[in-house]
């Protein structure tokens, strides 16, 4: 099953097991009818749980699975990571990417110089940021047509055409 991760568990609240995770979701309306999550913990371990209760505030969700149903089997899972099948998610257009596929990506120029790696993604007003990170130290790619050139995601790389001054 090809899953992909919507958020970590960051602390428990309570006594009862409800979790407290930090939501990687732009929307919480991917939850809407969710009635399974898997974890996996930062071993690599992944499980399958069914969810008691869901709910989200802000950037943070707050999780009841039925399998957990104490403070100590609660902070166990404190680190793992949330994911959910891939097939919830739209389809998009042809030149449009789920952050968490970008994420991971190895950056280089038309010339075949590596860059480094997409650690992350945030959006501006009008388009995304790249946040890449390499031997070079931090730079930000803007996600337009004019910078990024190739985005290969079998081969897990995008190529962009760095705008002047972009490169350190």
């Amino acid at each position: 099953m090809d899953l992909f991760v919507f958020g970590e568990i960051v602390k428990t609240r309570g006594l009862h097991g409800c979790l407290k995770a930090l939501s990687f979701l732009e929307s919480s309306e991917l939850l809407d009818g969710l009635t399974d999550v898997y974890l996996e913990t930062p071993s690599g371990r992944k499980s399958r749980h069914e969810i008691k209760k869901i709910n989200s505030s802000g950037k943070f969700l707050f999780l009841e699975i039925k399998d957990v149903s104490g403070v100590d089997e609660a902070r166990r899972l404190v680190g793992s990571r949330l994911l959910m099948p891939r097939d919830r998610l739209a389809a998009l257009a042809a030149d449009e990417y789920y952050w968490h596929d970008i994420v991971g990506l190895d950056v280089y120029t038309p010339r075949g110089r590596h860059l480094g790696r997409i650690e992350s993604v945030f959006p501006t007003g009008g388009n995304d940021v790249y946040v890449c990170r390499g031997d070079a130290g931090e730079i930000l790619i803007p996600a337009t047509a004019e910078v990024v050139l190739q985005v290969d995601l079998a081969g897990k790389k995008m190529i962009i055409q760095p705008l002047e001054g972009l490169l350190p």
